[in-house]
């Protein structure tokens, strides 16, 4: 779409009220699916900025910005925080707890940022309302719960999303992640991997740790389960595919000198092609049931954990993105790279449309830091903690980028 030389602006107050939006935000984190008091949040601020707002899937809110004809566009910002201890020192730190499904008290952190996604995206939803004279077309925001357990975007799915919310022709999103600030990560293509966890409980047979023949040891044939499958990405999968097989977790036994009766292991797969995935999936079960009948052991049981989508970017709407990315951010602030091993299931809102999708990364450090610190926590740790400028800035530029290329005739400065 041909630009004007209208300009989006983010004045003082606007930033500072953002800057406040997100030291809120991160100092109340909420469990996966368990988001109450954040969806209420949002859904309050999109209220307030005149937005249609409806819950949905749960915790997840949807946000609708009519503003006459034109494109329906699709923006997404997850919602969700960690079952960790937050250890960054900042005076906005996560004190808050909450409680996994098992009934362990945990602490709570945002610490995969998206606390910086939801001021993103309320951000961006405030200056599209505030300057509607610059755009046309209806604006739809999705507050996804639940994305680090992959159950967010199949919750708001099955509760009936596109029914409720106009249906967008593209949607976007983007996580932050331990880059330069002011910059954005884009790939053209797959972008993401798709990620598939089991549980696996290998049964046996009770027995005195001095008596083994009176046994069937779950532990040793657990163990020759985990060797066995490390085998499949070397020696059943093409060298020119990629395929990650990780055992993340082993447990068994109360008594050195019991043989238990079961041993419970997990795994997790990552993948970029739908026929690896396939593969490596049926590989498992296969070595997995095959040692446990070499053993005379009861089949295992195989449970699955989660499952994440394909994240794949419409390469004719990525490259015309990363075109408007280099025009607001810089050419040399734009960096075109291959698909990461990294999941989400952010993929699957637009797969159920057969609509096109694109996902991208802005960093979180800005050059001073990286250059005193060196290398900086990642998502994920304790002590992940973005610089609040220029991330949150170049956060809501990208978004405004993505949304006004299909809605609007203005270019952004903030």
């Amino acid at each position: 779409m041909t630009t004007a030389t209208t300009y989006f602006e983010l004045s003082d107050t606007r930033r500072a009220e953002m800057h406040d939006l997100y030291r809120h935000l991160h100092a109340h984190p909420e469990l996966s699916m368990q988001e109450t008091r954040t969806a209420e949040f949002i859904l309050q601020k999109l209220q307030a900025l005149g937005l249609e707002a409806f819950l949905c899937g749960g915790t997840g809110v949807v946000g609708v910005l009519r503003n006459g004809d034109g494109p329906v566009v699709g923006y997404r910002a997850d919602t969700d925080g960690l079952p960790m201890q937050e250890d960054t020192g900042l005076d906005y730190a996560s004190t808050e707890t909450g409680t996994l499904a098992d009934g362990t008290a945990v602490p709570v952190m945002h610490g995969c940022g998206h606390d910086t996604h939801i001021t993103v995206a309320l951000t961006a939803a405030q200056l599209l309302s505030e300057n509607q004279d610059t755009w046309s077309g209806t604006a739809v925001f999705i507050f996804q719960p639940g994305e680090e357990t992959a159950a967010g975007a199949k919750a708001m799915v099955e509760d009936g999303l596109w029914d409720k919310a106009p249906t967008p022709e593209i949607i976007y999103g983007q996580h932050v992640w331990p880059g330069l600030a002011g910059s954005v990560n884009i790939s053209s293509g797959t972008a993401m991997a798709m990620a598939d966890s089991w549980k696996i409980t290998v049964r046996g047979r009770q027995a005195h740790g001095s008596q083994p023949e009176q046994s069937i040891d779950p532990i040793v044939l657990g163990a020759h389960m985990v060797v066995r499958i490390q085998t499949i990405v070397a020696r059943e999968i093409h060298p020119m595919k990629s395929a990650v097989v990780t055992i993340g977790t082993f447990h068994a036994g109360l008594k050195e000198n019991i043989i238990p009766a079961t041993a419970e292991f997990s795994v997790n797969v990552r993948t970029f092609d739908v026929d690896v995935r396939t593969r490596v999936l049926e590989s498992l079960r296969r070595i997995i049931r095959a040692e446990a009948d070499a053993s005379g052991a009861p089949a295992p049981l195989i449970e699955e954990i989660s499952s994440f989508p394909q994240c794949y970017n419409d390469p004719a709407s990525a490259d015309a993105l990363i075109t408007e990315l280099q025009a607001t951010l810089g050419e040399d602030r734009v960096n075109v790279v291959p698909p990461v091993m990294g999941s989400e299931d952010f993929g699957l809102l637009a797969e159920v449309l057969g609509a096109p999708s694109v996902y991208w990364m802005f960093g979180a450090f800005s050059q001073e830091r990286l250059d005193a610190e060196g290398d900086l926590p990642g998502n994920h740790s304790p002590h992940f903690a973005p610089d609040v400028e220029p991330t949150l800035s170049t956060g809501v530029r990208a978004a405004l980028t993505a949304l006004l290329s299909r809605m609007g005739t203005s270019r952004v400065r903030l």
